[in-house]
């Protein structure tokens, strides 16, 4: 039996884990409270532990999922000096991460975390020249400007290259990157 269902907790740099598919409902008992609040999380965790689907929102929002098992949710990488470590840990550690074909990072902008949006292909993207712009230069060291063009023309959220969107949160500029299977 599922037991009371609250609110969702508010994630800033995650902001609708359910849309994503980060989150599912769950009658089962999250590992870490012991409780069964009606949803759990299917991201990535990053523990000694294997934690597929064991824990609750409300454990990963309030970091005592992270504390108990020694967790994070996602990885950062060549995280800008500018953005403090208090931003970074709550990236880490009370943020629900997201899963992609490879190792999954998140981005950052205006000495922030952006916040991450979801999966999206070409389609998703077409009113979205600032995410466009990223993503062409990502690969514009290892490929001629039409493979970088053909390559994002060709992402799919459900394909085997996928796109990964963000947002800042400060200035509302659209940020991605993309991997394959």
């Amino acid at each position: 039996m599922v037991g009371t269902v609250t609110e969702l907790p508010a994630f800033r740099y995650h902001p609708d884990p359910l849309a994503t598919g980060e989150i599912k409902p769950s009658a089962e008992t999250c590992l870490s409270c012991g409780e069964a609040r009606g949803y759990l999380y299917a991201g990535p965790v990053f523990a000694v532990e294997e934690l597929v689907d064991e824990l609750c929102p409300w454990c990963i929002a309030d970091g005592s999922a992270a504390d108990r098992f020694d967790a994070t949710f996602t990885d950062a990488y060549d995280v800008p000096d500018d953005v403090p470590e208090s931003v970074v840990q709550e990236v880490l550690t009370r943020t629900p991460g997201f899963n992609g074909w490879q190792q999954e990072h998140w981005l950052f902008h205006c000495s922030d975390a952006a916040a991450f949006v979801g999966r999206v292909g070409y389609d998703d993207l077409r009113g979205l020249p600032d995410a466009v712009e990223v993503l062409l230069a990502e690969n514009a060291q290892f490929w001629s400007p039409e493979q970088c063009e053909d390559y994002v023309r060709h992402l799919d959220a459900d394909g085997e290259a996928t796109g990964y969107l963000f947002r800042c949160l400060r200035c509302g500029t659209h940020l991605a990157y993309s991997d394959m299977s």
